[in-house]
This record gives C-alpha cells, sequence and structure tokens, in this order.
C-alpha cells in the first residue's frame, strides 16, 4: 500500500486500486487549475502501477465543479487553453489503460459531472445529484460535456439541462444511463471496490479492447465496426491469458455466470 497527497489530491494504492480522492472540502471540492494539474498527475502516475482507478470526493460531495472565483475576466485565447487543459486531464483517463470508476454522492455537478462522465463506470448513491449549471451562469461547458456526457445521455437531455437548469437526482440518473449503479446512502466507495476489484482481474487484452476499441467503434460504419471487433476478438482470444481462462471453464473451474437473484441469495447466505 502507498499513500500520498499532492496539494489538493489524495493518492492511493491498494490491492493493485489506485484511490484518488478530490479534496477541498472546504470549497465542495470545486476543480481550480491547482487541482486540474495534481489530479492529471495522479491519474498519469495510476497509468503505471494499477489496473484499476476509483474516484471520489472527500467531505460533503464529490464535486461542485470549476471554482469560479478562480476565473476572474479571461482573455478569449486564455479561456480555449484552460478547456483545452481539462480536456487533456481527463484525455488522461479516455486514453489510459486503466479503467476508472466514479463513486458519486451529492453534489456532482458542472465540471464535476464533467469528471465523472470522462469515467468508464459512475456509481451514485441515493444523496448524489446532476447538474449543469453554466447555461445559468452565461457560460458553455469546456470539460468534454459535449462529447461524454451528450453520449451518456443524448444531446436532448443535456440541452434540457443547460437551458433549464434542470436537477437529476440519483434515481433519474440512473433511468437516464448516466450511472451504471445506484446505492444506499453512504456506500458508493464500497460498491466501487467490489467493482474495481473485478475490474483489476481483467485480462490486459480485453480491457485495451473494452477501453480502446469499443468506443471508437460507436463512431465507425457498421461494416467497419464489425470489421474491427473481429480483429479485437482475434487479438484477445489468442493470448496466454485467454487460452488459460478458457482451459478453467471447460475443466469447470471456472465461475459460473447466474442470475441477479441468485447471486444474491448466495451472498446472503455467506454473510
Amino acid at each position: 500500500m502507498t499513500m500520498a497527497a499532492d496539494g489538493d489530491v489524495t493518492y492511493e494504492l491498494r490491492d493493485g486500486v489506485a484511490w484518488l480522492g478530490l479534496d477541498r472540502p472546504h470549497k465542495r471540492n470545486a476543480i481550480d487549475d491547482a487541482l486540474l494539474a495534481a489530479f492529471e498527475a495522479a491519474v498519469r502516475r495510476a497509468q503505471d502501477e494499477a489496473r484499476a482507478l476509483v474516484i471520489f470526493g472527500h467531505g460533503p460531495c464529490f464535486s461542485a465543479g470549476l471554482d469560479l472565483a478562480e476565473q476572474g475576466a479571461r482573455e478569449p485565447v486564455e479561456v480555449f487553453y484552460h478547456s483545452r487543459a481539462w480536456h487533456a486531464a481527463f484525455g488522461a483517463l479516455r486514453q489510459g489503460r486503466v479503467p476508472a470508476i466514479a463513486a458519486l454522492h451529492s453534489a456532482t455537478i458542472g465540471g464535476g459531472l464533467e469528471l465523472a462522465a470522462a469515467c468508464h463506470i459512475r456509481v451514485a448513491d441515493e444523496t448524489a445529484f446532476f447538474a449543469l449549471p453554466e447555461g445559468t451562469r452565461g457560460i458553455y461547458v469546456g470539460g468534454g460535456a459535449s462529447v461524454h456526457l451528450a453520449r451518456l445521455l443524448g444531446a436532448s437531455r443535456m440541452a434540457d439541462m443547460m437551458l433549464t437548469g434542470r436537477v437529476l437526482d440519483a434515481a433519474a440518473a440512473e433511468r437516464a444511463g448516466l450511472v451504471q449503479y445506484l446505492v444506499p446512502d453512504g456506500q458508493a466507495k464500497s460498491k466501487a471496490e467490489e467493482l474495481a476489484a473485478k475490474v483489476a482481474a481483467m485480462a490486459p487484452l480485453t480491457v485495451l479492447g473494452v477501453l480502446h476499441a469499443l468506443p471508437r467503434i460507436q463512431d465507425m460504419s457498421e461494416s467497419d465496426g464489425l470489421f474491427v471487433e473481429s480483429l479485437m476478438a482475434t487479438l484477445s482470444m489468442t493470448g496466454p491469458e485467454a487460452a488459460a481462462r478458457l482451459a478453467e471453464f471447460v475443466a469447470k473451474r471456472a465461475a459460473k455466470v447466474t442470475s441477479p437473484d441468485a447471486a444474491a441469495a448466495d451472498a446472503a447466505k455467506r454473510r
């Protein structure tokens, strides 16, 4: 286990999982330039030493978004490059080799929502809520929401949030496909830990396909997408880990897929 703190971000490596915490609780984890730089550095560190990454917020919420108090008056070119810095930081998640899981509670708004949308899996507890207040403040999103969030929610839902200030609670976010898991109050991190353990055990070539082939296939024509799928299947199924895992399955030593109800009943028995 290694633990470190770099300004407004905490970092811990435990059992192959990197835990990255936004740590400006007095500012509701609002993202300023210093936090963004520390975040990007921590993400890049995780790419080198972890098999899964969990991102969470210390204190009362996940993140209240961009720290507007830091902005002030900026020249257009400065705003442009500031936005591109956010894209680069979150791009380290999207273009890396480690799946990222966001554990969300309470306010997940503006830039905080853009960060969550850049992750591969999102877990929200019942206190989480989601908004894009940029529209009501006379500005436009700049941390990747136009791409990442619009793909999760659809452009029409994102437009509704920006034009009307609509706030989604955790249940609505799950129904809309923004979060994949909804858990009771205070349990987002424990659920993220459970998922991260599964992700960390995945074969690297499978992870590569999910993180890098799958998103690109969505932008391809049907024939091109199916062609790339076949290439990825060939690459993954001819790797040494696939051979070992398939042999385990054939020998009936691998776990079987069961229904969610059966899995829950089995877990209850173990408790």
